[in-house]
């Protein structure tokens, strides 16, 4: 089985799944099911996770996996590029935040002329939380090491004209804009390797087959990992496009969506 963290185990931007959770993968791993995170999250962000004994973990959308104790798979970000497009988003306004392995970097505020315009007050919000919880440093100190991907956020989708035009044939987009919303946020990454390509990964260093793994997520940067894994399951506070693509919507994750999930397809 394979978990996404952000809106499947734990509420958004948050370390604490519920206890339901918990309960459910430890008697599933007890059945001889194996369990492993499957996220966007970098090393650092998972790390508050492997207290709870999972069987290995796929981080940074599939750049960086690990089965067991062994490294199946390291891919950061060519520096050339990375350095590209951290240009080309800081010309239009763009926060970005850069993932390490060991450290999580990101803006604290927009600079350049005009661009007090791009913010607005539920975007800071979100990103002073997200600060918090996730232990995102500034930009400023950030050390150079290899970067597996870059976070984005802002206000209007113009602001993403270029940067995809300029780089759309040299990374990954995936773009999360809900109608309505205050603020679009998404995330770029090496385009040769998904939450898909993690998932066969694990299931090459297992001998396993991708046909017996079941992949739960809630985002659309969950859809790699879907059109992988034998059965898919969405949350039920999950983007619309992901429930229709799912082959199961269970409760939302904070009504022990999981919990009942495995209840449901028999795993416990």
């Amino acid at each position: 089985m394979f978990l996404d963290i952000d809106g499947t185990l734990t509420e958004p931007g948050f370390n604490d799944p519920p206890a339901s959770a918990l309960a459910a993968i430890k008697r599933a791993q007890d059945n001889g099911h194996r369990v492993f995170l499957c996220s966007g999250r970098n090393l650092a962000m998972l790390r508050p996770f492997l207290q709870y004994g999972f069987d290995g973990y796929v981080a940074s959308s599939g750049g960086y996996v690990v089965c067991g104790d062994e490294v199946v798979f390291d891919r950061p970000m060519d520096p050339e590029r990375f350095r590209l497009a951290m240009r080309c988003f800081e010309r239009n306004h763009v926060f970005r935040t850069v993932e390490s392995l060991d450290g999580t970097f990101g803006e604290v505020e927009l600079a350049g002329e005009g661009a007090d315009r791009f913010m607005n007050a539920e975007l800071m919000q979100f990103r002073s939380r997200l600060s918090r919880t996730l232990d995102i440093r500034p930009l400023s100190e950030y050390d150079g090491a290899p970067v597996y991907k870059i976070v984005i956020m802002c206000t209007d989708r113009r602001q993403l004209g270029e940067p995809m035009a300029l780089l759309g044939d040299r990374f990954t987009f995936c773009i999360q804009d809900f109608e309505g919303a205050p603020y679009i946020t998404g995330e770029i990454l090496e385009p040769d390797h998904s939450k898909g390509t993690g998932i066969l990964k694990v299931c090459e260093a297992m001998g396993a087959q991708a046909r017996d793994t079941v992949g739960f997520g809630d985002s659309l940067n969950d859809k790699e990992m879907f059109d992988t894994v034998g059965f898919s399951v969405c949350m039920g506070n999950g983007h619309p496009d992901m429930k229709k693509k799912a082959d199961l919507v269970c409760p939302a994750v904070g009504d022990d969506g999981l919990y009942h999930a495995f209840i449901q397809l028999g795993l416990i």
